[in-house]
Formats: structure tokens, sequence, C-alpha cells
């Protein structure tokens, strides 16, 4: 097992200083490095959780807080009423500045002497999984790891074109994972997505698990251990690709 350590370093994006929790192998060396996107509850023990587990597979992980400008420090449990709260800090986002966030984030990591300058991914649970889907077009995103990312093919933050549109300028490798017992993101929802990155020609794979929404968060009732074990060793060949590479 790799150790590691972690620390609450800021991002630097303009004027705006972006809270954020990075873990990384103490080992010396230079490794990839993972932007981690959380759900609508920020950066809560779930999201840490996730990203000290990436960097124990031997990655720099970084997870930024996205909702730094309307909520500084949020972070909340999976109630109905933290659930509405999350959201309504979601609905003041919008796609310009997520993505402006996911690059200050790969040039925090860039900056690190121990990543590896162009290996960089991303991974993204609900909301963030639908980030994920727009940070895959960043042209350093090498691979990108979408979990039940929902209203990719209908909206996108802050109004505008669905962000399915942009698919054309996704450069990387997608792997998205859905439930299809999810009330979020309808069947022909998925195949939607699945059909744009077939007519465009990304690399891509799609797993879909008889499984609800959040199905890879244990601390959800919607936790589904046959899906989120198989989801993750799935991720790991992803990230895989980037030590290969």
């Amino acid at each position: 097992m790799i150790e590691i350590r972690s620390t609450h370093p800021k991002i630097s994006n303009g004027s705006l200083q972006i809270d954020a929790y990075l873990a990384e192998p103490t080992e010396a060396g230079q490794y990839p490095a993972i932007v981690v996107i959380q759900e609508v509850f920020g950066v809560n023990a779930h999201i840490r959780e996730v990203t000290e587990r990436i960097a124990r597979e031997g990655y720099v992980a970084i997870a930024p807080a996205i909702y730094q400008r309307t909520a500084p420090g949020f972070e909340v449990g999976y109630s109905d009423e933290e659930l509405k709260l999350g959201r309504s800090h979601k609905d003041q986002t919008t796609a310009e500045q997520l993505l402006s966030d996911v690059q200050s984030a790969i040039a925090h990591l860039r900056a690190l002497p121990s990543v590896q300058q162009d290996a960089i991914g991303v991974i993204g649970f609900c909301f963030g999984g639908h980030v994920a889907y727009l940070a895959a077009t960043l042209p350093d995103v090498k691979v990108t790891a979408c979990f039940y990312g929902a209203g990719i093919p209908v909206m996108t933050p802050g109004g505008g074109v669905p962000t399915i549109a942009r698919t054309p300028d996704i450069k990387g490798t997608v792997y998205g994972f859905f439930g299809t017992q999810d009330p979020l993101i309808p069947a022909e929802q998925i195949d939607q997505i699945e059909a744009a990155l077939q007519a465009h020609g990304i690399r891509h794979r799609l797993f879909r698990y008889p499984a609800g929404h959040g199905f890879f968060c244990d601390q959800r009732d919607s936790y589904s251990a046959i899906a989120a074990t198989n989801a993750w060793e799935q991720v790991k060949e992803l990230f895989g690709q980037l030590k290969r590479s």
C-alpha cells in the first residue's frame, strides 16, 4: 500500500482563492495527477476519502471546492434539506466558471514537483460528473471518469447550449458510469451520451449498473457495493493509461 499525505492548499484562479484537498504519495518521484470533482454536498468526507484512495494508487489527487464563490467551506451530509441546499449552490454555478476552476486546479498540480506535466485526468460524481464531462473538453485532460452526471444532454450549468454539444472538443478518453435505476438520468439520456461520443470518434466506454443515483458513495442509501467495486476497477484501468503514456 502506498503511503500518502494530505494537505489543504489554496488554488489561485485570478483573484479567487479556492480551497482544496490534496493527497499525494509520500515517496519522492513524479506521478500522474487527477482532479476530483465533488457532488453537490461539497468536498466532504466521501470526496476526501476518494481523493486519498486515488493517491494510494500512485497519483497526486486534488479536490477543488467548486462552490467557493457562493459558499466557502461548504460541506454537508445527505439529508433532503442538505441536498436542497447543495442544489441551490449548484444552480449558481456557470460552465465557464467551473471550467476555469478545473483549469486552475490543473495549473496548481503542474506547479508541484511530484506531478508528471502531461498526465492529467479528471473524475467527478453527481453534479461533479456533469462538470467532469465539461472538463474533458480541456486540452490538458487525457482521461475522464464521469459518474452519474445528470443533465448532460439537456442543460449546462448557468444556462445555454447543453453540455453534450461540446463533445467534439473532447480529445482524451471518457469512461461513463450510470445506474439503470437512477431517477435523475433516464436511459435515453445515457443513450444520447453514448451516441454523441460514438459520432465524434471519442475513445470511450460506458458502464450501466442495476443501481440508483450515487451508487459509488458508501455513505448514501443508494450505495451498491457490487457496482462500486466494479466501477473502481474500471477507473483504475482508465487512470492506468496515464502511467503507460
